[in-house]
């Protein structure tokens, strides 16, 4: 018997493929009771409320750790740090302004009104109290010193004697850099350095502080002194904010 010969599929007959049906999944975001989320509540109900100690070491540390491992060196470390708190900067900026009262949530118009913005209000916003100092360089008209004698950010970090140049505080002037420029004062860059007590460094006009200093003798620590991890915020305004402030000055 001959094997029966198969069947050539019609060319006008079209082929179908029969594909799994979808399951049913929840709803990645879930809802409360009372279908209201995060962005319903008022901006001022968590104006008085404090952030556990404990919560924010414990996701500091793990940030740290998770760019230590994506980066080659101190330097891109701190970069790093810098970059991510900058749009926390931006979005501060809006919040604190929203809270003041009408007649003082103006946006500032000048270089020292911000600054005194970011020593008393962000700071305090951020870590309960004000800065300890504010300057401005007597060798450069567009740089500004912010000083902070125990930054919160470095008290709960371990920092190895081979990275003691390594400031966390850099994430801080991520925050300063997003608020200045947010503001309206372009800068070409804030960065935090451990406080050399007893060089005699950049001089510097304010009360308090002394000048940055790049190095560290301890491990994690701005060196001697009774405040061994004070650290700088250092703040270089561009040409064009200098100008700005020559033009409102003589309006006034």
């Amino acid at each position: 018997m001959s094997s029966p010969q198969p069947t050539k599929p019609s060319l006008n007959a079209p082929s179908y493929q029969s594909l799994p049906t979808p399951r049913s999944s929840t709803p990645a975001l879930r809802y409360p009771s009372n279908r209201k989320t995060i962005y319903d509540r008022n901006l001022n109900r968590s104006r008085t409320s404090e952030l556990s100690r404990a919560s924010f070491a414990y996701l500091f540390v793990e940030m740290i750790s998770y760019a230590q491992q994506r980066v080659k060196g101190i330097t891109d470390l701190e970069k790093r740090l810098n970059l991510q708190a900058y749009p926390l900067g931006l979005k501060l900026l809006d919040l604190l302004l929203y809270r003041e009262p009408p007649r003082t949530s103006l946006r500032p118009t000048r270089i020292l009104a911000l600054l005194q913005f970011i020593h008393t209000t962000l700071w305090r916003h951020l870590f309960g109290r004000p800065a300890d100092a504010l300057e401005r360089s007597t060798s450069a008209d567009s740089e500004y010193m912010i000083t902070d004698n125990e930054p919160l950010v470095n008290t709960y970090i371990s920092v190895p004697r081979e990275m003691s140049q390594l400031n966390c505080a850099a994430y801080v002037a991520g925050v300063i850099e997003g608020v200045c420029d947010g503001a309206g004062f372009p800068t070409w860059g804030v960065t935090a350095h451990w406080a050399n007590e007893g060089a005699q460094g950049g001089a510097a006009e304010g009360g308090g502080g002394g000048g940055g200093g790049g190095s560290a003798d301890g491990a994690g620590g701005g060196g001697g002194g009774m405040w061994p991890g004070k650290t700088i915020f250092l703040i270089k305004f561009r040409p064009e904010v200098l100008e700005r402030e020559e033009i409102l000055a003589k309006g006034s």
